[in-house]
Parts: C-alpha cells; structure tokens; sequence
C-alpha cells in the first residue's frame, strides 16, 4: 500500500536541535530507501519540511517505521500517515455496466 507521509515540525523547536540528529536522520532513510519502504522523498518548497511516499502493508506499519526515525524520536517532528488507494473515478464512468 502506498502511504503518503508529511512531515509537521514540532513547536519550540529550535534550529540547531535537528543538527544534533541530521547525519543519523539521513542515515536512517538512506537505509529505508535502500530497502525499498521509502519510495520518494521530497521537500515541501514552501517550507523545509519532508513529504514521503512508502510503500507499506498498512499506516500502522508506516507509523512505526516512521517511528524510527532519529527526528521523531527525539521529539522534533511527526508525521501526517495518509494511505492512498488507486483512483477508481475511471472505472466508475467508463467501467463495464
């Protein structure tokens, strides 16, 4: 299942926290990317926030791997899970009656 995950910066976050946990972040989702669970990764244009697409069997599987990501485990960022399904407004006008 395709999973969309977008990135909310927790309040009172200051800038130099992330630096303490930049390299294992990248770490981290190198690793997941490799493995095929990350599918792509973007950043927001309008704000220096990450928006990924994983593949995972469902959103509690995607929570919990996002749940391992050094960012989120020191409390500096979460993650909007939201599952995607394919788009079935074809096949309702065009679909076999």
């Amino acid at each position: 299942m395709k999973i969309l995950a977008m990135e909310i910066e927790n309040e009172g976050i200051k800038p130099e926290q992330f630096a303490l946990h930049s390299k294992a972040e990248a770490m981290r989702v190198w690793e997941l990317y490799q493995s095929g669970i990350i599918r792509e990764l973007y950043f927001r244009e309008d704000r220096s926030e990450a928006v990924l697409v994983l593949e995972c069997n469902d959103a509690g599987e995607a929570r919990e791997i996002l749940g391992s990501l050094p960012l989120v485990k020191a409390g500096l960022i979460r993650f909007e899970v939201i599952p995607l399904i394919p788009y079935p407004g074809f096949a309702r006008l065009f679909g076999e009656k």
